[in-house]
């Protein structure tokens, strides 16, 4: 294939107009401002109340996350909302009724759809709905609150023994500068000659964790046992991706990951999340990063929640509570 002449396609997208679940559903639970396993077990049988064209489209994704790996869910009711809180942690510390929890349930609903929602103990205090916003302290950091650098593309968690199947973004407010950048296995695999293609297929390939899964993160990042970046049937393959973490364990290794990051820096698709957006990504099958974006740090900057979701919870059963995922990083 040419790759000059290559677009990489946009997501599917499944447009509701506005709809959003009735506050009612929130009514059962104790406490509205907290998230609870009950809220969670709730939204599982929420799944009955989501539209059926949001239903049809998941459980279709589910089988098959098509050539983009990513799916738009566009015009969800999020409810009133409050100034963008200046960081994560400030999110979960909002005055009683200064915002339901609407968005969160809507966004659990989705999950239990797919799978089972989760947390990651560093990520944010394990939180299941992570609430990310620009924070100024990290604005040039390869983190997900930063505003003022390009995030890399990656798998999330590639380095994790239990990295999340898919990645839920439900935007709350947007930016019309900040772009969500996805590239497809299915869409750049054929822009790849046979010999790299057959090298990534190989476990010769390490990744570092994130420094926030560290004990120390100002010490030593030790990279991880060997893998292979593309894994599965060569018609249809799964990727494990991070241009920043991943290392090749020799030349050809090396050459043959920096040949992807080339291909997928050049040939991927955007998009601008807005309010009311959904973005659903197949960890498997698509990586994803950010451009940079100028927050103005006035309440009224790009506020997203974000959920994990995993097949089952039995494989991370030895390093999990609840529903949070603690596996240590030494």
């Amino acid at each position: 294939m040419n790759s000059t002449a290559f677009a990489h396609q946009l997501p599917p997208v499944v447009d509701v107009g506005g709809w959003s679940f009735s506050l009612d559903v929130l009514t059962a639970n104790e406490d509205s401002d907290v998230i609870t396993e009950g809220l969670i077990r709730d939204a599982g049988f929420g799944v009955q109340g989501l539209p059926e064209s949001v239903f049809r489209a998941l459980s279709e994704f589910s089988a098959d996350p098509g050539t983009t790996g990513a799916l738009l869910l566009k015009g969800i009711g999020v409810g009133v909302l409050p100034s963008t809180p200046e960081t994560p942690e400030a999110c979960s510390n909002l005055a009683p009724g200064e915002k339901t929890l609407l968005s969160e349930f809507t966004l659990l609903s989705v999950a239990r759809t797919l799978g089972q929602p989760v947390g990651y103990l560093p990520e944010l205090g394990g939180d299941v709905v992570q609430n990310i916003v620009p924070v100024k302290a990290s604005a040039k950091r390869q983190v997900s609150t930063s505003s003022k650098v390009e995030l890399m593309f990656h798998t999330e968690a590639a380095f994790h023994p239990h990295r999340p199947r898919y990645l839920l973004l439900l935007c709350l407010k947007g930016d019309p500068n900040a772009t969500t950048t996805l590239a497809s296995i299915r869409e750049v695999i054929h822009l790849l000659d046979a010999r790299t293609v057959e090298v990534l297929f190989q476990p010769r390939f390490r990744t570092a964790p994130d420094e926030s899964y560290l004990d120390d993160p100002s010490g030593q990042r030790l990279l991880g046992e060997p893998m292979a970046v593309f894994s599965g049937h060569p018609d249809e393959p799964t990727l494990v991706f991070d241009a920043d973490l991943m290392v090749g364990i020799d030349d050809e290794a090396s050459a043959a990951l920096l040949t992807l990051a080339a291909i997928v820096a050049e040939h991927h698709t955007g998009v601008v999340l807005e309010a009311g957006d959904l973005l659903v990504i197949d960890n498997t099958v698509a990586v994803h990063g950010r451009s940079s974006f100028t927050p103005r740090f006035d309440g009224t900057d790009r506020w997203l929640q974000r959920t994990f979701v995993v097949s089952d919870l039995a494989a991370s059963a030895a390093d999990r509570v609840g529903r949070i995922i603690a596996t240590r990083f030494s």
